[in-house]
């Protein structure tokens, strides 16, 4: 690909990718974590973008927390990436950690990369190529990329106890209903079930088509209105580690929300024991959220709660 090349948007198909494959074409992604991280399959030419390891800070007592600008720099020059390059990232669930991806590089000011629409399994299912191998760590030729970090793309608790108190801001939880409500068990040990007091639930699989692919903008948009206004308020994305919220900042993009961020350390930090409150229960109608002023004081933490670039 021409480095000059435009991206159709922050969310491409898997035709559009297909006639660009090659060694003129983007630098593709990998993103996948967990047990998805470890399958030997890829589209070909794909690189591991490891945010269950490399590319998550090593010093953090919490997952995939965001490495600084140093780190962060270093590991993607090892994916061959430059400043004009151009990126597509995926994941093998569909459109899951893709989307933190995504989001890890917008916040480190690099706009040239959009998610493959639903992922490996709509690759394949459109017959296109893919190769029996794993993501490979690194490219042939390091790049010549910089981070360049955006203030408050990234957040912490407190930060995300302003917004909760701010009538013009809203925090939208990605987790499961159960999950938000107290009534499911959280996956990690030792957290709190609930969620933030004033908080706004909505789950990111919701914001998928049948087929793990992004609902069409007109239904994002209905997904998002009662929770978040028409786009005049700030929107803070929360879930359980900090990935399925940015699937939330990437549906919201495409609705034409403009002021996001994510919350890193997302229900990992917020549900530790805390003097942090929690809140159980149904969620908050669209109305009681817009008439609630919540009065959250974040306590000072001694690690794990600076928000990072």
């Amino acid at each position: 690909m021409n480095p000059g090349e435009h991206l159709p948007g922050p969310l491409v198909p898997p035709h559009w990718l297909g006639e660009r494959l090659g060694a003129a074409g983007p630098v593709v992604l990998d993103a996948s974590v967990g047990a998805r991280r470890t399958a030997a399959r890829r589209i070909p030419g794909a690189l591991r973008f490891d945010i269950d390891g490399p590319l998550s800070d090593p010093d953090a007592p919490l997952p995939h927390t965001m490495p600084d600008a140093a780190r962060f720099t270093e590991e993607v020059r090892k994916l061959g990436l430059d400043d004009s390059g151009t990126v597509v990232v995926y994941d093998a669930a569909g459109i899951y950690s893709a989307a933190r991806a995504w989001w890890m590089l917008r916040a480190s000011g690099f706009d040239r990369v959009a998610v493959l629409d639903g992922g490996l399994p709509a690759w394949a299912a459109a017959g296109l190529p893919v190769e029996d191998a794993a993501p490979a760590a690194a490219a042939p030729v390091r790049g010549g990329f910089t981070a360049r970090p955006r203030d408050g793309w990234f957040v912490g608790s407190g930060a995300v106890a302003q917004a909760l108190a701010d009538p013009g801001a809203v925090v939208l939880d990605a987790r499961t209903r159960g999950r938000f409500a107290g009534t499911e068990p959280e996956p990690r040990s030792g957290l709190r079930g609930g969620h933030m007091p004033g908080a706004a639930n909505l789950p990111f699989g919701e914001l998928l088509d049948g087929a793990g692919r992004m609902r069409p903008v007109a239904e994002l948009r209905a997904l998002f209105a009662p929770l978040a206004g028409e786009g005049d308020k700030r929107l803070v994305f929360s879930c359980g580690s900090g990935v399925t919220a940015c699937v939330l900042a990437l549906g919201a993009e495409l609705a034409g929300y403009g002021d996001l961020a994510v919350y890193d350390g997302s229900w990992s930090d917020w549900g530790r024991p805390s003097d942090l409150p929690v809140a159980r229960g149904r969620a908050e109608s669209p109305a009681e959220l817009a008439d609630r002023h919540v009065p959250v004081v974040a306590q000072p933490r001694p690690e794990g709660d600076a928000e990072r670039p």
